[in-house]
């Protein structure tokens, strides 16, 4: 499964939204984010069919296991690529914007071999 760079926005956005409150709404998603809730609710739809997050019975958006690994994974590379950023002299704010940006299209072997770099120094 491929999915698109904004599909990974809000995956992750719920997965650090998870690790806050263990209730996640749509309004906690499009506040963090800044988008509309209609861009929330047809996002979220989306990522419902692809079988990557669903509701509870309360109405809480909650990852799904596949939805949690995928999570990880992306949050895995903004937080090793903005630490690389700011240990080579970029501050936080910029190393976690670019961060944002590269962690979408970097290849798994180019990341991986970012990760065995920087545990060697």
């Amino acid at each position: 499964m491929t999915l698109q760079e904004s599909g990974e926005m809000y995956l992750e956005t719920i997965y650090v939204l998870s690790q806050r409150s263990s209730a996640v709404r749509g309004i906690d998603i499009g506040d963090h984010l800044g988008y509309s809730k209609p861009s929330v609710s047809r996002a979220i739809g989306l990522l419902k069919d692809e079988g990557l997050v669903k509701r509870d019975e309360d109405g809480f958006i909650k990852l799904t296991e596949a939805g949690e690994i995928l999570a990880k994974r992306i949050y895995e590379r903004h937080t090793v690529l903005t630490r690389l950023l700011m240990d080579i002299g970029v501050d936080e704010k910029t190393a976690s914007e670019d961060a944002c940006r590269v962690e979408h299209y970097i290849s798994d072997t180019t990341f991986d071999a970012i990760k065995a770099h920087m545990k060697k120094h």
